[in-house]
């Protein structure tokens, strides 16, 4: 009597790494607010756009001058500052906050927000500060599953201060 092999259970998956892209008009600005509303670093790709633009393999109309270094036109990104990035390019390697250009405004709900947790007691004092960094409070909302405050970032994004 010949015995069938126990199936081999199926490994886990690899985690996948990912970064949420967010549309934007100006993602230097959105760059700059969303990098001071969670404490994240602008990515700094100067030392990248320089070697492309070098060789010629990206024209000087794809960059702009950023805080005094030089950097991609159409998309920037901000990443938490204590997860690796490449030294190399600049490239954040772990949470990430990519802002891309668009032509259109945003013009309905997100799909997808944010939820910031600034900590026990904070909210209010969290909520006055991102207004001062150019949010705005669209409405306060209390139920019986907790109290949260939507907030937009100043291209109308919601997210939410909990």
């Amino acid at each position: 009597m010949t015995s069938t092999p126990a199936p081999t259970p199926p490994s886990a998956p690899t985690p996948v790494h990912w970064k949420l892209v967010v549309d934007a008009g100006d993602p230097h600005a959105q760059a700059d607010f969303w990098a001071a509303a969670l404490g994240y670093e602008v990515e700094d790709n100067s030392a990248l756009i320089e070697r492309l633009l070098q060789l010629g393999a990206l024209p000087a109309a794809a960059t702009v001058d950023f805080h005094g270094r030089a950097a991609f036109r159409d998309l920037i990104a901000v990443r938490h500052p204590d997860d690796p990035y490449d030294k190399d390019s600049g490239t954040g390697l772990g949470r990430r906050l990519l802002f891309q250009r668009v032509p259109e405004a945003k013009t309905v709900k997100n799909r997808i927000h944010l939820d910031l947790h600034p900590g026990e007691g904070q909210r209010d004092s969290e909520v006055e500060r991102l207004e001062g960094l150019g949010a705005s409070a669209l409405r306060h909302v209390k139920e019986p599953a907790g109290e949260w405050v939507v907030m937009a970032d100043p291209e109308g994004n919601e997210f939410c201060v909990h």
